[in-house]
């Protein structure tokens, strides 16, 4: 009996291209290396020192992906930019705790590898970590025919960092009279996608294309806007001053992570109109089509990070984070009541 041979390429899976897009992702993949990075890349693991004066060094851990905003990406064959979006899921979490990054990992997963797509995936994570001052220590490309249409892909992240014990920033200081400075965010970042995409695709029948006057770009280029790192900022504002909790916005928007923080009893009343919306989310809120709750239950509204510091506090923190180039606002207090979010009119 005769037996065609069958090669792993013939299955689906192109190693030489694999090897390829390594290659093409070692230059950015360098530029992130920093004096703690021991080795060169290729070893099986990622070997990084622990450097700097800990009395008791905690690591803090996060994982994350972009979710459905990759849809977004495939629509516009536009690569280069949802890898920052992937490292600022996971970094801006851990954040929260006052970590400051040590390294990154990320996973990506294709039905069919294409070097140069592939390239400028990494090329944006590689600008996240830069914007975070973490390597990237390591990483893993699946070729995975079969599993994954092709052209199409999925991302994992994973961020490790390092605080003082003493430091650990949990929320359980945070009393009523307090306030929360909210950062801007750029855009919807990476969450509600979902939504997003039920509305204008298939609610308004949109394309990526879709010029929106009041927005002032296209769909797509509105969509596609990198989640904002809040790194550097929210580190030089932990050197002079005792925040007291710190919110990531992402998915849930404002009734579910905001309260992640908040010590039993105590409620943040949220005023509505005291920062400056994006025009992505003005539009959005203009069409009437999905309801108040919805919007800020899903979305980050503009607001992406909050910072909880004592009244005393509050003109040092906006002058530190504007001097760090941050959109700054008051948009809120803690008070005594449920615990939870109140959205009060100004």
């Amino acid at each position: 009996m005769s037996v065609d041979k069958l090669t792993y390429a013939e299955a689906g899976v192109d190693v030489k291209e694999g090897a390829r897009a390594v290659e093409l992702m070692k230059k950015h993949v360098k530029e992130t290396f920093n004096s703690d990075v021991i080795g060169d890349l290729g070893s099986f693991g990622g070997l990084l020192r622990l450097s700097g004066k800990f009395e008791s060094p905690v690591l803090v851990a996060g994982t994350d992906g972009v979710g459905t905003k990759l849809k977004v990406a495939f629509m516009m064959d536009q690569h280069d930019t949802v890898g920052q979006d992937l490292v600022a899921m996971c970094v801006n979490d851990i954040l929260c705790q006052g970590a400051t990054p040590l390294f990154f990992l990320d996973y990506l997963a294709t039905g069919r590898l294409k070097a140069e797509s592939a390239a400028l995936l990494v090329k944006g994570i590689t600008d996240g970590c830069k914007l975070s001052n973490m390597p990237l220590l390591g990483g893993e490309t699946a070729e995975m025919p079969g599993f994954y249409q092709d052209g199409e892909y999925d991302m994992a992240g994973f961020a490790v960092g390092v605080v003082d014990e003493k430091n650990i920033i949990s929320g359980q200081n945070i009393e009523s009279g307090d306030v929360l400075i909210g950062l801007a965010s750029s855009g919807i970042h990476s969450n509600g996608y979902s939504l997003v995409r039920k509305l204008f695709f298939d609610r308004l029948d949109m394309t990526v294309e879709t010029f929106i006057p009041e927005i002032g770009t296209t769909l797509g280029e509105a969509l596609l806007t990198p989640t904002r790192i809040y790194v550097k900022s929210i580190l030089s504002l932990l050197e002079s001053v005792k925040v007291k909790g710190m919110v990531h916005m992402t998915g849930g928007g404002f009734f579910e992570n905001i309260p992640r923080v908040m010590p039993e009893g105590l409620c943040a009343n949220v005023t509505l109109g005291s920062w400056k919306m994006p025009k992505i989310f003005e539009y959005i809120s203009s069409l009437g089509i999905v309801e108040s709750d919805d919007l800020y239950g899903t979305f980050n509204m503009g607001i992406g990070y909050i910072a909880v510091v004592s009244k005393e506090d509050v003109e040092k923190t906006i002058e530190i984070l504007k001097a760090c180039g941050e959109e700054v606002s008051i948009i809120g207090e803690v008070a005594k009541g449920n615990t939870g979010v109140a959205l009060c009119n100004a």
